[in-house]
């Protein structure tokens, strides 16, 4: 449900939806029952769920992907929105002013936004370009790896304007490459294809070097997890790194090496990369070689559970330990079983732990499970360690704006314990 009313004023309405019969036909209107929350919308929530919305015959008629006027309970105009009948988001806010379909200069507007920032924030084109409601662009992921862009549409109607979007994007950008990833968990919520496709240009015949805090990452773009690296950690690796120099580092759910090629590009005297996935553990080996850090370098694959039992088993202690794992929690049904697995994760962590060592504990579930893994503030210390001092709490970097109204773009948890 949308957040609870406030006693703050209302924001000003949207303009009124255009019914003249002079340029482009009005858009269909959809309308909000009365119990839903219109100041909400008003203040900024971008979601309307299938419960909230009135769903006629009409409105369950529109195709997925339509843009429409959202109306409250009284029919004053509050958002432009793109309706999927098919979803529990029934309606994302598009625009609160404006008219029409979003066209080319409307993408052209939202990416320049975007690119503006990233530009500020980084000296190289390896970054998040849009990060869906954050930058504007409700349920659109775009990462940019230097001359080529990879799209997750994970709405009906960013599926529907693909082509626009995708033209827009080279003419902001300068890219010659854009790949679409249909991978997204959120493609089979709106009701959408898993169909991967190059949008322009060539896909790449090999991965890409990417280049972050001293070491460089192999990014699959056509193969790899969601868009083929994970930008999200950067300031956190780089973080967890300080402390990586002359120690033996452990970096367990360690896909292609994030956390574990950061460390040895610090001085890590040597780090273990332990993924369940071969194909990723033969990319991080891959970027090891190239950052010139392969001697120092190995791998395990297996069950992260059972490599951290049977590590534990071996005597071994390392000074500084990572657990970065996938999310537990995706929904509210795997809650209760997310929250043990995070618990699990912390209990066979940290005895891996050298006295005076560091353990980073990282969570990517996009529900509330708290800052740390656990439910009760005596359960947060890292597997019920008796002495523990947290000295850093992070989250993705700032290329995943947050939107203040939706506590789901701030999915990342990381924490870095000194024990």
């Amino acid at each position: 449900m949308m957040p609870p009313h406030d006693t703050d004023p209302d924001t000003p309405a949207a303009a009124a939806p255009e019914t003249g019969t002079d340029g482009p036909a009005p858009l269909p209107v959809v309308r909000l029952k009365p119990k839903a929350n219109a100041r909400a919308v008003r203040r900024g929530f971008p979601w309307i769920f299938a419960d909230e919305l009135v769903t006629d015959r009409r409105t369950r008629a529109l195709a997925p992907g339509t843009i429409a006027w959202l109306e409250d309970a009284e029919r004053k105009p509050l958002a432009r929105v793109a309706v999927n009948p098919n979803s529990k988001i029934i309606a994302r806010v598009i625009d609160r002013e404006g008219r029409g379909i979003p066209d080319h200069d409307w993408f052209v507007a939202r990416l320049r936004r975007a690119l503006a920032l990233r530009e500020a924030l980084y000296d190289r084109p390896f970054y998040r370009l849009v990060h869906a409601e954050a930058d504007g662009l409700p349920g659109v992921i775009i990462d940019r790896f230097g001359d080529i862009a990879v799209i997750q549409p994970n709405a009906a109607w960013a599926e529907l304007l693909l082509d626009p979007l995708a033209e827009a994007l080279a003419e902001v950008t300068g890219v010659t490459t854009i790949l679409k990833n249909a991978g997204g968990r959120g493609r089979t919520l709106e009701g959408l294809d898993d169909a991967d496709a190059v949008m322009a240009g060539a896909a790449p015949d090999a991965p890409v070097p990417v280049e972050m805090n001293g070491a460089t990452y192999m990014a699959d773009l056509t193969g790899g997890q969601k868009t083929g690296l994970f930008y999200d950690q950067r300031e956190n690796q780089a973080f967890a790194a300080r402390f990586a120099r002359g120690q033996d580092v452990l970096d367990v759910f360690s896909h292609v090496g994030g956390f574990a090629l950061a460390a040895l590009a610090h001085g890590a005297q040597s780090a273990l990369s332990v993924d369940g996935s071969a194909p990723a553990l033969e990319l991080a080996e891959a970027g090891a070689r190239a950052s010139g850090t392969a001697d120092r370098f190995e791998t395990r694959q297996g069950d992260a559970f059972d490599v951290l039992a049977a590590l534990g088993g071996e005597g071994r202690r390392f000074g500084l330990v990572i657990c970065d794992p996938p999310a537990f929690a995706p929904a509210k049904p795997a809650l209760e079983a997310g929250l043990r697995a995070y618990e699990r994760v912390a209990r066979l962590a940290a005895p891996l732990v050298a006295p005076g060592g560091t353990l980073v504990l990282c969570s990517c579930s996009r529900r509330r499970l708290g800052c740390v893994p656990g439910r009760e503030p005596a359960r947060h210390r890292p597997g019920r360690a008796p002495r523990a001092q947290l000295l850093y709490t992070g989250q993705a970097g700032p290329d995943h704006p947050l939107l203040p109204q939706l506590a789901e773009t701030g999915y990342l948890k990381a924490l870095v314990f000194r024990l």
